[in-house]
């Protein structure tokens, strides 16, 4: 059966009394909906009218009045609604036309989605959807969207004063701006966002003015959070999610950028009193508000740079001037008081500054300044090599537990980064660790140890190569000391009759010390060659060189009243045991007999009859020592103690001097030989 032809007039009138019942629907006018059987004759109806034989294919005609039949609705329902209305009232308007736009346009596109399906797809056209959305643009947003834009404007603004608006309304209006763009933002961003982007800059610059002269720091900065934090919460509420980091841009520069020198220098709150004070969380919040901003943190870092050197030079000078009053104290309390100083602002940087490299370097910078400073003529590193010892040996005066002496070992670690003469403090180190295991006075083989695995990773294998080496020259010694007894416990004939301990190390590990020729005592001359002959079992391609100002002696001193045991050195018992076989002795014959230099004679021989322990007497009586004096030993000698030490500044002297080939200490003790005045013990 042939389909009978539908005219144009007679399937539009079918079609526009469809349209009618829609926007009575939209308009809220009593209407009942569709039925299914309306909607499939509406869809049939644009379906055979597409579908006719020419010339009565009326598709073109009907993709003409699709668009004609928005503009009409447009033209007298909607545009009218909106003129009648103002502000909040039009926004609100708009929300609801815009809304029942889209209803109309995805009713209308269903009714006539032949179109869509065929003849748009042939002719490349715009789709139905397309055009009805164009419509309104054309017709409505483009007349009102700058009043629209002014009053969300105006409604932000009153929101940034305080009051209450409808967020939601917002939202729903700027989605228009979105969505009439039909996936583009440029509507959006030039229709809107560009405007509120200057309002905003004005907004804060009247605000900022006002605040920078009336607020201190804190305050300032307390506002300017706040501010920030609300304009994200506007972002997350109405605006688009685009805005957010230009909308936070205008808001920093105007309040924070504008202002940055005024707010960091104001004079009783700024970051300098901020530093002064340790206000800890107003400086947090410098650090996240400067952050965020190019460049913006170098000002603070600066500040901060010049805070912490002033501090520290300060803590130098304060030593400096009561050095006077406590000569090697305050130079330790100095070392102290600079590793507290760096813990502080570590932790600022950690804490406040986000460990930030910035301040990292702004730190490091600082403490190279005053870590370089000389204190009473002493450099850094050698007043942390001091604090190193004093530490590390016993009978220091810091008295920590373990736990505390690793903290402050790697704080120390810490600090000689900043030292610029690093090679200095291992020159110094290196003589004090020296003295500390040769004299054994280290307090603790671990945390020397330790010390040197920190100071490995801090400045290379290299930089403790030495240290390492007399650390293990000292284990290696203990066990050449014991193969040293066993030899002598089965070579009975070899026996020196004085208990000896001798100290091999390595040339080259050890600081250098001076060699002298010193004619030793009989007895002691037995003890250096039964070494050499145990020595030369083990070996055949090393030369021994003796160290005699390194070893020291226990001597039993038989005086009238009782006999005292002196602890003394090499060369004090050497001049000592003279005394033995003669009862007075000119200075130049001990020189003699000893093989000494003029300078080192005067210093032993005072050190034994003009300082506190008077162990010979001389004539005359005084107390200097000149070449025509006569030295006898002293007999009423005596002393409330049994056992003294006496003091030899001969070995303080050359304990500074150097190295050659190898060295050896030696130690004394000799229990049976029984001398006229003294025997070694």
């Amino acid at each position: 059966m042939e389909r009978k032809t539908i005219e144009l007039d007679q399937g539009w009138d079918y079609m526009h009394k469809g349209i009618k019942k829609l926007r009575r629907i939209l308009e809220g006018l009593p209407e009942p909906p569709f039925t299914s059987e309306e909607y499939m004759m509406l869809y049939t109806t644009i379906y055979n009218m597409c579908t006719q034989k020419p010339p009565y294919d009326y598709s073109q005609q009907l993709y003409d009045k699709y668009r004609e039949a928005f503009e009409e609705y447009i033209t007298s329902t909607v545009l009218p609604s909106l003129r009648e209305k103002h502000d909040e009232f039009m926004l609100r308007e708009l929300v609801k036309r815009w809304g029942n736009h889209k209803v109309m346009v995805r009713w209308l596109s269903r009714f006539f989605h032949y179109l869509d399906r065929y003849f748009i797809a042939r002719r490349s056209l715009p789709a139905l959807n397309e055009v009805g959305l164009t419509c309104f643009r054309d017709l409505v947003y483009q007349e009102v969207c700058a009043k629209v834009k002014d009053a969300v404007i105006a409604l932000i603004d009153k929101e940034r004063e305080g009051d209450q608006i409808d967020r939601a309304l917002l939202k729903n209006v700027l989605d228009i701006f979105v969505e009439i763009g039909m996936g583009q933002m440029d509507r959006y961003e030039n229709d809107f966002e560009e405007d509120l982007l200057q309002d905003t800059s004005a907004y804060y610059s009247r605000k900022a003015s006002s605040w920078i002269e009336e607020d201190s720091c804190p305050e300032y900065m307390l506002k300017s959070e706040e501010c920030l934090r609300k304009e994200r919460e506007r972002v997350s509420h109405y605006l688009h999610s685009s805005s957010e980091t230009k909308l936070l841009e205008k808001v920093q520069h105007e309040l924070l950028v504008t202002y940055a020198n005024r707010l960091l220098e104001k004079e009783h709150s700024g970051c300098r009193a901020l530093l002064r004070d340790d206000k800890v969380e107003d400086l947090s919040r410098m650090y996240r508000l400067y952050c965020k901003i190019p460049r913006g943190l170098e000002p603070v870092a600066n500040v901060f740079k010049q805070h912490v050197t002033a501090e520290g030079t300060a803590l130098v000078q304060q030593a400096e001037d009561a050095a006077s009053n406590a000569p090697g104290v305050q130079e330790q309390v100095l070392i102290r008081k600079i590793i507290k100083l760096h813990d502080k602002y570590m932790a600022y940087v950690t804490d406040c500054f986000q460990n930030h490299t910035l301040f990292h370097k702004a730190l490091k910078e600082a403490f190279e300044v005053f870590c370089n400073k000389t204190v009473t003529g002493s450099s850094s590193a050698e007043l942390l090599a001091t604090f190193c010892d004093n530490i590390l040996k016993k009978g220091g005066s810091e008295k920590l537990s373990d736990e505390a002496i690793e903290e402050t070992l790697e704080k120390v670690v810490k600090l000689l980064a900043y030292i610029s003469d690093k090679d200095l403090f291992a020159e110094f180190y290196r003589k004090k660790l020296a003295r500390r295991l040769l004299f054994d006075r280290s307090a603790n083989d671990d945390h020397e140890r330790s010390i040197l695995t920190k100071l490995k990773q801090q400045c290379g294998g290299q930089f403790t190569s030495k240290m390492e080496g007399m650390v293990t020259d000292l284990t290696l010694a203990r066990e050449n000391q014991a193969s040293f007894e066993d030899y002598l416990r089965s070579n009975s004939a070899a026996h020196p009759g004085i208990d000896l301990t001798v100290t091999v190390l390595t040339t080259g590990f050890w600081p250098s010390y001076k060699s002298f020729d010193l004619n030793l005592p009989a007895e002691m001359v037995k003890c250096v060659e039964v070494f050499k002959g145990f020595y030369e079992t083990k070996t055949k391609h090393r030369k021994l060189t003796w160290i005699y100002s390194l070893g020291t002696c226990q001597i039993n001193g038989k005086f009238d009243q009782k006999s005292i045991e002196l602890i003394v050195s090499t060369y004090q018992a050497a001049v000592l045991l003279l005394f033995n076989s003669s009862d007075r002795l000119s200075y130049s014959e001990i020189m003699a007999q000893l093989n000494l230099n003029h300078d080192d004679l005067v210093r032993l021989l005072h050190s034994l009859s003009c300082a506190k322990y008077k162990i010979l007497s001389k004539e005359p009586n005084t107390k200097t020592i000149s070449q025509s004096d006569y030295f006898e030993f002293n007999s009423k000698f005596t002393d409330k103690l049994r056992r003294i030490k006496v003091w030899d500044s001969f070995s303080a002297v050359f304990f500074l001097m150097l190295f050659s080939l190898l060295v050896v200490c030696i130690y004394w003790d000799e229990k049976d030989l029984n001398f006229v005045n003294l025997s070694l013990c």
